[in-house]
């Protein structure tokens, strides 16, 4: 008989350990702080926020690799696992700096660090701890979705390098949103909330763009335009343009000290999504490159209702069958 695929799933303890400290730590610091509008008291709503939203965007993305079969998101969302690890173990110390500006300000007791600090490294712990149970889980997987992969495309060794590539770009394009997300929330809460200058009201419109173009990247190299994939690419370099402008203000004598309650963590977003933009266009110059080459029907066509054929890549494609693997007990 047939070996069906196993979709195992990581382990919920310690995502709903990590989401009890974060209502803990939120409660605490909400409880205890004085009202006030200054951009520190915004810091510690924003990284549990933030951290928040990642983990709920990280469930969706392993519902959509499972559902696709997508080996390479599946390794993506380790290597994201890994990056808010780091976003948790960055934080610590920006929370604390700005728990002790309110505290001179008069807002805020100092006692509620002292309460908070042990939670705070235990977040990154708790992080670690999913991410070695998800490695191990994505390494299981690998199997599983190379031989579904092998089943639609066979042993043509170049069809199955031009989708990888493909994989690579969609995964991508994922990821670049969740990272530029994250900056702007930042920006928007932290940094610009009490100016509302042309610059943050650009920043939201930037938001709903953003997610036009990703989709329309998406579109653009499944149905293999060159003129749009082109279209991209430029937009992609802006993007760089506009994330290495920012970190230019950063750390410009006169705007830096706007950005300081929130620079360390903003530095880090931005530099990841620099790297991942690099990475989008090497890609979608490669996904350009593999135009007209018979990759698209494998990716346009419908999806076949059942399990074993719920993938990014159809079956419909009159190839020679490819024997069944059996199961030796």
């Amino acid at each position: 008989m047939s070996r069906q695929p196993r979709l195992q799933e990581s382990p919920g303890i310690p995502s709903s350990t990590r989401n009890g400290l974060e209502i803990y730590i939120f409660t605490n610091f909400q409880t205890k702080e004085l009202p006030n509008n200054a951009p520190p008291s915004k810091t510690v709503p924003t990284f549990l926020a933030l951290y928040s939203f990642g983990f709920i965007y990280e469930l969706v993305l392993v519902w959509d690799a499972l559902r696709l079969k997508n080996t390479i998101q599946v390794i993506g969302l380790c290597l994201c696992n890994v990056g808010l690890l780091i976003y948790g173990a960055v934080q610590v110390q920006q929370i604390r700096t700005s728990i002790n500006t309110l505290a001179v300000m008069s807002k805020i007791d100092l006692v509620v660090w002292s309460e908070s600090e042990p939670f705070l490294i235990i977040i990154p712990c708790i992080v670690a701890l999913g991410t070695l149970l998800m490695s191990f889980v994505a390494w299981k997987l690998y199997d599983e979705f190379a031989w579904t992969i092998y089943k639609h495309i066979s042993a043509d060794l170049r069809m199955k390098r031009r989708y990888l590539t493909y994989q690579i770009f969609i995964a991508l394009l994922k990821f670049d949103f969740f990272f530029f997300l994250g900056f702007t929330v930042q920006f928007l809460v932290v940094v610009s909330s009490s100016s509302h200058d042309a610059e943050f009201y650009l920043t939201i419109v930037a938001v709903p763009i953003t997610i036009i173009i990703l989709a329309c990247s998406a579109w653009f190299v499944r149905r293999e335009s060159m003129v749009g994939m082109v279209a991209i690419i430029l937009l992609f370099f802006a993007a760089m343009a506009y994330f290495c402008f920012k970190l230019y203000r950063m750390y410009d004598q006169q705007t830096a000290p706007e950005y300081l309650p929130a620079r360390t963590s903003m530095v880090f977003f931005a530099v990841i999504t620099l790297c991942l933009i690099v990475a989008t266009i090497i890609n979608a110059c490669m996904c350009a490159n593999n135009f007209n080459c018979g990759l698209k029907p494998h990716i346009n066509s419908k999806e076949d209702k059942s399990e074993e054929k719920l993938t990014e890549l159809s079956s419909n494609m009159g190839a020679a069958p490819v024997p069944s693997r059996m199961m030796i007990d």
